[in-house]
Order: structure tokens, then C-alpha cells, then sequence
């Protein structure tokens, strides 16, 4: 890492597609401030269902989705994702307020790379979002080398 991205991490973010996707406008409002206030372009989904719509749209670089939502919940909105397979590299991050061991273990078994649970705060949502990107940028050019 160079001094500068020491110094401000969040200029690797710039440009980063996230989509943010929960039932709660509140929710939604505050992740995109914090993300936003970072350099990432996001966009929101209120549902499962619009999510898989922006996600045809945009093919983000990362995605956060709640657990519960109305029509469609977070663990079935990751496995239709993560079926397909022009989109299923993209890292997906649940989010909940439940923390149970059952409901991690589901969330991996869907597809989800990653747990966090709500409320978060604006360090855990970069670090998750930071730790995702270089680890991707770490599988691609392995992927190129071989």
C-alpha cells in the first residue's frame, strides 16, 4: 500500500459500485451517506426485488443486503444472485440485527461472504467494503496470472 493510501483509505473506494439493499429507508439513507461521504457511487433497493433489478442495471462491485425484508428476504435474493453466473462473483454482504450462530450459517449457505450486524457503524461498513475489494483485486490478478 502506498503512504497515501495509508494515510486516506478510503481514496481506494473511489468509484467503488456498492448496492445497498433494506426494507428501512433510515437504513438505506445512512449506509449510502457513509458510503458516498467515502467516494463510492450507490445506489438503493428497498426489496429483493428491485435489487435484482439494479443489479441487472448496474453490476455493482459489492452488495449489502438485510435479511429481512417483505416479497423477497435477503438469504433468497442472495441465492438468485448467486446463481447466476454473470453475477455471482460479486461479494454479498448480509445484514441483520440478528446475530445468531443459525442465521450466519444460513447467510453462508446462501451465497453471503460476510455478516454484519446492524447497527453498524460507519468504520465497519469501510472495512468490510476494504477488506472485500482487495481481496477481489487479489483473486483477479491471481486469475490473470494463471
Amino acid at each position: 500500500m502506498s503512504p497515501s493510501e495509508n494515510e486516506h483509505p478510503e481514496a481506494s473506494l473511489r468509484g467503488t459500485k456498492v448496492l445497498i439493499v433494506d426494507d428501512s429507508r433510515t437504513v438505506r439513507a445512512s449506509a449510502e451517506n457513509m458510503l458516498k461521504a467515502a467516494g463510492c457511487a450507490v445506489a438503493t433497493a428497498g426489496d429483493g426485488f428491485e435489487a435484482l433489478a439494479k443489479v441487472a442495471d448496474l453490476n455493482p462491485d459489492i452488495i449489502f443486503i438485510d435479511v429481512m425484508m417483505p416479497r423477497l428476504d435477503g438469504y433468497e435474493t442472495c441465492v438468485l444472485i448467486k446463481n447466476n453466473r454473470q453475477f455471482s462473483q460479486i461479494p454479498i454482504i448480509m445484514l441483520s440485527s440478528k446475530d445468531g450462530l443459525f442465521d450466519i450459517a444460513r447467510g453462508r449457505i446462501c451465497g453471503a461472504e460476510q455478516y454484519l450486524t446492524k447497527p453498524f457503524g460507519r468504520e465497519d461498513l469501510l472495512s468490510t467494503l476494504q477488506n472485500f475489494l482487495s481481496k477481489s483485486q487479489t483473486d483477479r490478478a491471481a486469475t490473470t496470472r494463471g
